[in-house]
């Protein structure tokens, strides 16, 4: 099999019937594939089963780890096709078992009032420096982080600028594919920060549980965009996350939640 070479080479579907999709995870040395990879790649397959409409909104479940040494299947189960909205159910499968599933809508484009909230002030991309993850293997978002890396309790919220590091052209689907990648990117971080944990954090166990996206207008990942994120509450070993996708011009693109477990193991001898 050829190394993809692009993001949207190693997001590529193989169709292997009218509603049944085959996707690949990258061989990165994860134990676990990344969840923003399979939420792009349940989107995708959605994609491939509707004509003329745009997503607008997708709600989706991790429900095991992936196998990043199997390929994944994703069966589309066509729910609606109205005459304004389209509904896509998609099922993420591994091991004969499911690993993700997801609804997504779909909506013909159209013109109605808009309001949305303010993009905070921060200093803007160019002026930060890169993130670290840049420096492994090649990741395929570029990442600037307003308030940096944290070595304390700091407040429940953060900023990072994002953009796709390969080009990805005018088109919707792509863009928004690839939006769905980035948009789990540091976003469980966000409930971390006030309790000084980090990844590397000892007995720290973590995993996305779920993950909704809202898209709101058309944009072009290829420029910079800032996600502003925030955490409003972690209970239970869970923690709850929120952000927001403005482009470099302050337009709100899209809005994110998630859940994620968030649990700290005794250690021994601790």
């Amino acid at each position: 099999m050829t190394k993809p070479k692009t993001l949207i080479d190693l997001l590529a579907l193989e169709r292997i019937e009218v509603n049944l999709f085959r996707g690949r995870a990258p061989a990165d040395g994860r134990e676990r594939i990344f969840g923003g990879h399979v939420i792009a790649q349940a989107l995708l397959a959605a994609y491939q089963t509707v004509e003329g409409r745009t997503c607008h909104s997708l709600h989706g479940y991790f429900i095991r780890p992936g196998d990043p040494a199997v390929p994944i299947l994703y069966e589309v189960d066509r729910a609606r096709d109205g005459g304004s909205f389209t509904t896509r159910r998609v099922t993420a499968i591994q091991h004969g078992e499911q690993i993700f599933n997801m609804a997504a809508s779909f909506q013909v484009p159209g013109d109605g009032v808009e309001h949305q909230d303010p993009m905070p002030p921060v200093p803007r991309a160019e002026t930060l420096p890169k993130d670290r993850r840049e420096d492994h293997g090649g990741w395929p978002i570029d990442m600037r982080r307003v308030e940096g890396r944290d070595t304390g309790p700091a407040g429940a919220f953060q900023n990072n600028w994002m953009r796709a590091r390969e080009p990805l052209g005018d088109d919707i689907v792509q863009n928004q594919v690839v939006i769905a990648f980035a948009s789990d990117m540091a976003l469980m971080g966000t409930a971390m920060r006030p309790h000084g944990l980090e990844w590397e954090t000892p007995g720290l166990q973590t995993a996305s549980l779920d993950h909704a996206i809202w898209f709101h207008r058309p944009t072009s990942f290829n420029d910079w965009h800032l996600f502003a994120q925030t955490s409003p509450s972690a209970s239970s070993g869970r923690g709850l996350n929120f952000g927001e996708i403005f482009n470099a011009d302050g337009r709100l693109a899209a809005s994110i939640a998630q859940e994620g477990l968030m649990r700290l193991r005794p250690q021994k001898g601790g």
